[in-house]
């Protein structure tokens, strides 16, 4: 049973080479994120939050969500790390 977990690294590792292969070249302009989506943001940026600067919609409307998650995720960490760092430390009443 020692062979599964290396198994499991080695399909993960072609599936990801396999779907990299199908990924658009660095810099494609005819890549349907360039094409399609891009496009819909700076069109739209105004009319849908009135605000005249495109980086705040982008981040404070598109992306809230996500702006949210990786909030979340930092601050898991930095309390994941917050913990462990004084899970050695002792009071000195405790002593």
């Amino acid at each position: 049973m020692r062979w599964v977990p290396q198994l499991t690294i080695l399909v993960t590792f072609v599936v990801l080479v396999y779907a990299g292969f199908g990924l658009p070249e660095f810099g494609d302009v005819e890549a349907p994120a360039n094409t399609h989506v891009s496009d819909h943001y700076i069109e739209h940026a105004y009319h849908d939050d009135h605000t005249p600067n495109i980086v705040t919609v982008m981040i404070a409307d598109y992306r809230s969500y996500d702006t949210l998650g990786e909030t979340v995720v930092v601050f898991t960490a930095g309390l994941a790390c917050l913990l462990l760092l004084m899970r050695g430390t002792r009071r000195e009443d405790e002593a």
